[in-house]
């Protein structure tokens, strides 16, 4: 969630007031799906996990409640400010740059990254280092958007609310790319993981419609890049206040990127 895309910086900077928001509604649209594929993998009491570019706590939290207090969770981003609060004696918590920090000694059952690499120029080198981390039958766990896949706020494109909604996401869509990120890489996860090596590599995607949480998070998304949109001459203020309003009035059928799921073993 919170990885550095380029230099010229992270398009949704924890530091801002709706990251917040925004995290609480990634974990209630992801988190039965990360979840699942958590315990279909089998993660519990004693193991050792990585969440990176960990964001908000929900799924730190979740790990920690699957180990137990005989294991650990190490959760990790460049920025740790909705994070700190809740590391305990299971959760360690620590500021760390995937793709250019040492990987975390030690050895891991479990290394998950959600919604983090599409945002991070050095893929690669991050996957690598990932690996790297895991120990002999550890898993790695990624998860990550493919706005290409499926470019549409409003897939039913019915009315001029609807229009209006898919014309701000194009903008979205631009000043991501503009700043690294590659919106067609949650396809390529299941390569990635054959490439590097992995084994019983499988995939699946996932992308809810009409769920409050798609109007919370796309509320705060805006809000949060208005002024890039404005700035860039991607939409004016009027057409911003005026998807808002539509948005509020809960009749926009609202989607999400797919987020793909891949996960493979380490030898």
């Amino acid at each position: 969630m919170a990885e550095r895309e380029s230099d010229r910086g992270y398009l949704l900077d924890n530091q801002q007031s709706e990251a917040g928001i925004r995290f609480g509604a990634l974990s209630e649209l992801f988190d039965p799906v990360t979840f699942r594929h958590i315990d279909r993998l089998g993660i519990g009491a004693g193991m050792r996990c990585w969440e990176v570019g960990a964001g908000g706590p929900s799924v730190p939290l979740g790990l920690a409640e699957r180990v137990g207090p005989t294991g650990a969770v190490l959760a990790t981003d460049i920025d740790v400010s909705w994070t700190c609060d809740i590391a305990d004696d299971v959760i360690e918590v620590r500021s760390h740059d995937v793709a250019a920090d040492p990987p975390p000694p030690g050895g891991f059952d479990l290394v998950h990254a959600r919604l983090v690499l599409v945002h991070v120029a050095d893929r690669a080198e991050a996957v690598r280092r990932m690996i790297q981390a895991l120990r002999p039958g550890g898993w790695l766990l990624l998860e990550d958007a493919d706005p290409a896949l499926q470019p549409l706020l409003c897939p039913d494109e019915s009315g001029p609310g609807q229009r209006l909604a898919n014309r701000l996401r194009s903008g979205f869509r631009t000043l991501m790319a503009a700043r690294g990120a590659d919106l067609a890489y949650g396809r390529t996860l299941p390569r990635v993981l054959r490439e590097a090596g992995l084994d019983k590599v499988q995939a699946d995607a996932y992308f809810p419609i009409t769920s409050p949480a798609c109007a919370v998070l796309e509320d705060a998304t805006v809000r949060q890049i208005r002024h890039q949109l404005t700035g860039n001459g991607l939409a004016t203020d009027e057409e911003i206040d005026r998807h808002l309003a539509n948005v509020a009035t809960g009749q926009l059928d609202l989607a999400t990127a797919p987020m793909i799921s891949a996960w493979g073993r380490r030898p």
